[in-house]
C-alpha cells in the first residue's frame, strides 16, 4: 500500500498514516444512525435477557415443576449456547454479511420467547432456551465486527457511549424491570420484553445496515469442523465453569468429563489449524503486546462488574430481600451511567487517553468497593446510594476506556488491513468476554462459599455449648418464645434456630466484605495492567480529521 501524506492538526506534523487507517470507513448505511442502533440494542437485548432469566429462574422452576439440580441447567442451556455460537457467529458473518444473519437470528428469538412462558415441559424448556441462545448469541459479536468495519470516525465515540450504556443499564435495570414484571404484572414478561424489544431492533437493522454482497472468493469454501472443535470445546468449559460449584468441582464425574471434553477438543482444533490453516484465521495477528494485555483487561472487568451483578443483590437477599426490594442498590448506578458514558465520550473528543478513561474507571470502582466495605447485616438498598454514583464513573469510564482501547488497537495494528484479522480479533474478544464472565461467576460462588464456612467456623468458636453467656442467650430467647411454643423443649430449639441464623448472616456479612476487598484489588491490578498498555499513534480526537485528510487526498488521485 502506498503511503499518503495528509493534513494533521495544527500541533502535529504530516506524517504518513498508521497501519491500517486506510481501511477504515469513510461513510455508513444510508441510515447510520439506525444501523448503530440496531446492533447496540442487539448487545443490549441478549444481555438483558440472560439477567432477567437468572432473576426469574425461581419462577421458571415453578411453572415448570422442577427441582433445585433440573432447574440447574436452565441457564446453562442458554448460557452455553451463547457461548457455541460466538467463535461461528463472526466468521458467519464475515461470510453472509451481519444484516443476513442478525436479521434471521432475531425472528427466531422473537418466536421463542413468545412461547418459553407457555412451555410445561422441561425437555422441551431446555431445548428451546438452547436455540434462544443460539439466536441471540449472534448479536453480541457481530456488534465489535460492524463497528470496525462500517462506523465513520466521527461516531465512534458517540457508539462506544451508546454500547457502554446499552450493556451496563441493561444488567443494572434488570432487577427493577423482573421485580416490577413480577409483583405488577407476571413472571412471563421477563420473556416477553426481549420479545417486543427484538422488532425495533430488526427494524433497524433492516434499514440502516447495508446488505453485504455475496462472497465471490474462487478460493475453496471455508471448512466449519475446525470452527465446531473450537465452539464445542469452549461450551464445555463455559458447561463446567457454569456447573463446577454445585457438581462440587473435581468431587464430580460431570465436571471432570466436561473440562475434559472441552479441553480435547480445543487441542483438537488447534492441531487441526496447525495441520491445515483456514484462511479465515489469522492467529499470529493475536501475539500483539496491547492485545493481549487486552484480552486481560477485559476478563477482568468482567469479574470487576460482578461487584453489581452479584455481590450487592446477593448481601441483600440473603436477609430475603426480593427483586423489587434489592433493586434501588442498583439501578441508581444504572441511571447515572446513561448520562457517564456520555461524558466520557466528550472526553474522547476532547483528546483524553483512553488508558487514562480505563485507569479512572478502575480506581472509581476499587473505591466504590472500599466504601461497601463497610457492610453489616443491618444494611438495605438505601446504604449502597453513598457508592451508586462512583460505581456508575467507574463502570462507565472503565467499559470505554477499554473498548476504545481494543478499536484503537484494532486500527492501529493492522486489524482493518484484511477481513480475516478483523474477524480473528472480534471472535478472539468475545470469547474472552463470556469466559471472563463465566470464569468471574465460579471464583465468587466458590469464594463465597468457602469464606463463608470459615467465618462460620470462626464465630461457631465463640458460641460454644456449656458457656455461660451462650447458655444465658439461649435462656432469654426460650423464655421469650415459651409462650407461643409448645413447650420449654420446643422454645429452646427456636431459640438455637434464631442463634444459628444470626450467626450465619453475620458470617455472610464479613464474606461479602471479603468480596467487595477481593473486586477492589482486582481492580488495583488492572491499574497495573494498564500502565504496562502501549500508547496508541493517535486518539479519538484525532482521527476524524485524519481521516478526512486522507479521503480528500484519495479523492484528488488521478
Amino acid at each position: 500500500m502506498s503511503a499518503t501524506f495528509i493534513t494533521l492538526p495544527a500541533n502535529r506534523q504530516s506524517v504518513g498514516p498508521p497501519p491500517g487507517l486506510a481501511a477504515l470507513p469513510v461513510d455508513l448505511s444510508h441510515s447510520p444512525l439506525l444501523g448503530i442502533l440496531g446492533v447496540l440494542l442487539g448487545a443490549g437485548i441478549v444481555t438483558i435477557t440472560g439477567r432477567l432469566l437468572s432473576l426469574g429462574l425461581a419462577d421458571l422452576k415453578g411453572n415448570v415443576g422442577i427441582g433445585f439440580d433440573d432447574g440447574a441447567w436452565i441457564g446453562s442451556a442458554f448460557n452455553v449456547a451463547l457461548m457455541f455460537i460466538g467463535p461461528f457467529t463472526v466468521y458467519l458473518g464475515g461470510l453472509l454479511g451481519p444484516r443476513r444473519v442478525l436479521l434471521a437470528s432475531a425472528t427466531v428469538f422473537t418466536v421463542i420467547c413468545w412461547f418459553l412462558p407457555l412451555v410445561h415441559s422441561y425437555s422441551l424448556l431446555i431445548v428451546l432456551l438452547a436455540i434462544a441462545g443460539l439466536a441471540s448469541g449472534t448479536f453480541y459479536p457481530l456488534t465489535l465486527t460492524f463497528a470496525l468495519r462500517n462506523i465513520p470516525l466521527r461516531y465512534l465515540a458517540l457508539v462506544v457511549a451508546l454500547y457502554a450504556t446499552c450493556i451496563e443499564a441493561a444488567v443494572n435495570f434488570a432487577p427493577s424491570i423482573f421485580g416490577f414484571c413480577r409483583n405488577h404484572v407476571s413472571w412471563e414478561w421477563m420473556f416477553w420484553i426481549p420479545a417486543l424489544a427484538t422488532p425495533v431492533m430488526m427494524t433497524c437493522i433492516y434499514f440502516g445496515v447495508a446488505e453485504s454482497p455475496k462472497p465471490q472468493s474462487k478460493k475453496q469454501p471455508p471448512s466449519f469442523v475446525g470452527f465446531f472443535y473450537l465452539s464445542c470445546g469452549f461450551a464445555l468449559l463455559y458447561a463446567a465453569l457454569d456447573q463446577g460449584q454445585r457438581l462440587d468441582w473435581w468431587r464430580s464425574g460431570v465436571f471432570t468429563g466436561l473440562l475434559a471434553g472441552g479441553m480435547f477438543l480445543l487441542l483438537g482444533s488447534l492441531v487441526r489449524h496447525l495441520r491445515s490453516p483456514n484462511f479465515l484465521v489469522d492467529l499470529p495477528y493475536l501475539r500483539e503486546w496491547n492485545t493481549i494485555l487486552l484480552a486481560g483487561a477485559l476478563f477482568t472487568f468482567r469479574f470487576v462488574l460482578l461487584a453489581t451483578i452479584l455481590i450487592i443483590p446477593q448481601s441483600l437477599s440473603v436477609r430475603g430481600l426480593d427483586a423489587e426490594q434489592l433493586a434501588p442498590a442498583v439501578v441508581w448506578t444504572a441511571v447515572f451511567e446513561l448520562v457517564l458514558a456520555f461524558v466520557g465520550a466528550l472526553l474522547l473528543y476532547k483528546g483524553i487517553d483512553s488508558r487514562l478513561l480505563m485507569a479512572i474507571g478502575f480506581a472509581a470502582i476499587a473505591l466504590a468497593c472500599l466504601i461497601n466495605a463497610d457492610f453489616t447485616s443491618a444494611w438495605s438498598a438505601e446504604n449502597y446510594f453513598r457508592s451508586e454514583l462512583l460505581m456508575a464513573v467507574g463502570q462507565s469510564f472503565a467499559m470505554m476506556g477499554l473498548v476504545c482501547s481494543l478499536l484503537l488497537q484494532a486500527a492501529f495494528s493492522g486489524g482493518l488491513d484484511a477481513p480475516q484479522r478483523i474477524l480473528t480479533f472480534s471472535a478472539f474478544f468475545h470469547t474472552v468476554r463470556l469466559l471472563g464472565g463465566e470464569t468471574g461467576v465460579a471464583l465468587i460462588g466458590r469464594f463465597i462459599a468457602e469464606r463463608e464456612k470459615l467465618h462460620s467456623y470462626l464465630l461457631g468458636l465463640q458460641v460454644q455449648s456449656g458457656e455461660w453467656i451462650t447458655e444465658s442467650t439461649v435462656r432469654h430467647l426460650a423464655a421469650g418464645l415459651a409462650s407461643k411454643s409448645g413447650g420449654l423443649a420446643v422454645a429452646t430449639e427456636r431459640a438455637l434456630g434464631i442463634i444459628d441464623s444470626k450467626l450465619r448472616l453475620q458470617a455472610y456479612s464479613l464474606t461479602f466484605i471479603d468480596a467487595f476487598h477481593l473486586v477492589a484489588w482486582a481492580c488495583v491490578a488492572m491499574l497495573l495492567v494498564t500502565a504496562l498498555l502501549r500508547k496508541a499513534p493517535l486518539s479519538f480526537a484525532q482521527l476524524p480529521s485524519l481521516q478526512q485528510g486522507s479521503t480528500s487526498m484519495q479523492e484528488s488521485r488521478p
